[in-house]
């Protein structure tokens, strides 16, 4: 009976994909009810409509699950970032009309209002999968004392550091240097959010050290994405005992981020990445022109329109297939399967970027002849599988694989805390991204065998310990 009520409670997620279907030949307002629909999708599901929350721990300390940040972050990039795409269409430039006389071209329209929903349709499987597999409280054999908590965290993340680096010297084996490196920043920052409260002032400065190390790992890495997480996840761990800072500080820090970064990265690639300057200065050069370019308002449109969202590559796949180039059905599950061998075993194993690049190129995105790496995300390469039912079984896939290991996490080290917020979120950040299938199964194959070395060593170090 409970299995009916919930699969009739689902079928809610489902109601704005199929009324912006129903409305699909008005294609401006079929985009607004799709785009509106993931906010739908939130509150229902983050509010407890659907399934009620997991109440063995407060609000505020559980937000690493995948119903809460996996949700936000991936379903939140992958839905709600076309708005400025869609509205640039229409003629506006940010909330400005540019020309009172201009035309949309409506075949563009119409494109788009398909593609958002697809994602509004991909965000609901997406959610239904989580919400099939929530079962909480989950109970553990193991666990880890409470007073030991802050200093296991800081070990881990001592520990992870030079381990992640000696992968990254293994010919074949980097993809466990960014799982490891991914894990010491995870483990670093949530040994500060403790140390603080704890008042721990050798833990705090040495969490201090590591977080500042990180954060300018960030800041020279080129992207903008390191540098959010980095300002995030520590809102994210202090906000149990610190609300009202964080709510002050962290989300107009996050707002100033959006606003600057995208003059910082443009002008840290054109220094850095050329050789001209050493990271550093030109760190220093992009700090100073994103605070005093007078051409960031450009900059940043062009960001917010082109790059913050997808959607414009989706369209590009979405006319080609099947129009030009049937659905690839299970290729592209076939070749995932082929990117977990390591290249260490397989010299010769294909390039998993020129595997995914060929589907790229088949759909006319890019040029053969460009250095442009135009790398589909999830939703399309479930689009391109089969369409519609695709971006269902896939997305559904997504959700409940993310729930389980979440899950799993926790069964196995002891609760939340280490499970979830620390193995989790380190080891299967690749959650948040939803990058294409190729990349995806592959990492999560190997962080799942990761997950499971970890367990085994804190349970030998006695770290880890059997319930009575």
């Amino acid at each position: 009976m409970k299995k009916k009520i919930l699969f009739g409670k689902l079928i809610i997620l489902f109601i704005p994909w199929i009324l912006a279907l129903a409305f699909q030949s008005t294609p401006v307002g079929s985009y607004w009810i799709a785009w509106l629909g993931s906010f739908f999708i939130f509150f229902v599901t983050l509010t407890g409509k659907i399934i009620p929350m997991p109440d063995d721990r407060a609000f505020s300390e559980q937000l690493m699950r995948p119903i809460f940040i996996v949700q936000i972050i991936f379903a939140g990039y992958m839905c709600c970032t076309s708005i400025f795409y869609f509205i640039s269409l229409l003629g506006y430039r940010y909330f400005t009309l540019t020309n009172p006389f201009f035309f949309a071209d409506d075949f563009a329209l119409q494109t788009v209002a398909q593609c958002q929903r697809y994602y509004v349709l991909g965000h609901a499987a997406f959610a239904s999968g989580i919400i099939c597999f929530m079962k909480y409280p989950v109970k553990s054999k193991y666990y880890i004392a409470n007073d030991k908590l802050a200093n296991n965290l800081l070990i881990i993340a001592l520990i992870t550091f030079p381990v992640s680096l000696f992968f990254l010297k293994l010919p074949g084996l980097a993809q466990f240097y960014f799982q490891y490196s991914s894990l010491s920043f995870i483990s670093g920052t949530l040994a500060l959010a403790f140390a603080i409260p704890l008042q721990k002032l050798t833990n705090t400065l040495i969490c201090l050290a590591l977080y500042g190390f990180n954060f300018y790992a960030a800041l020279t890495s080129g992207f903008k994405e390191p540098i959010i997480i980095s300002v995030l996840i520590l809102g994210i761990f202090l906000y149990p005992n610190y609300k009202k800072i964080v709510i002050t500080v962290f989300v107009p820090a996050l707002l100033l981020l959006f606003t600057f970064l995208p003059t910082y990265v443009n002008s840290f690639r054109a220094q850095a990445w050329s050789g001209d300057e050493t990271f550093d200065a030109a760190s220093q050069i992009a700090l100073d022109a994103a605070l005093n370019n007078d051409s960031k308002d450009d900059t940043n449109w062009g960001f917010l329109v082109y790059r913050f969202s997808e959607i414009g590559m989706f369209t590009d796949f979405v006319r080609s297939t099947p129009e030009k180039v049937d659905f690839y059905k299970l290729q592209l599950v076939e070749q995932s399967a082929i990117t977990i061998v390591p290249r260490v075993f397989w010299p010769s194993k294909p390039s998993t970027e020129e595997l995914i690049m060929e589907r790229v190129y088949d759909a006319g995105v890019v040029s053969t002849v460009s250095n442009v790496s135009a790398k589909p995300a999830f939703i399309v390469d479930a689009y391109l599988s089969y369409g519609s039912i695709g971006i269902i079984i896939f997305l559904f896939i997504y959700g409940a694989v993310a729930q389980l290991i979440s899950i799993k996490a926790e069964k196995l080290f002891g609760g939340y805390i280490f499970g979830t917020a620390l193995i989790f979120s380190g080891l299967f950040q690749i959650f948040w991204r939803g990058l294409s299938f190729e990349f995806l199964v592959n990492s999560v194959f190997w962080s799942y065998f990761s997950m499971l070395a970890i367990f085994k060593i804190l349970r030998y170090t006695n770290i880890l310990k059997l319930r009575a």
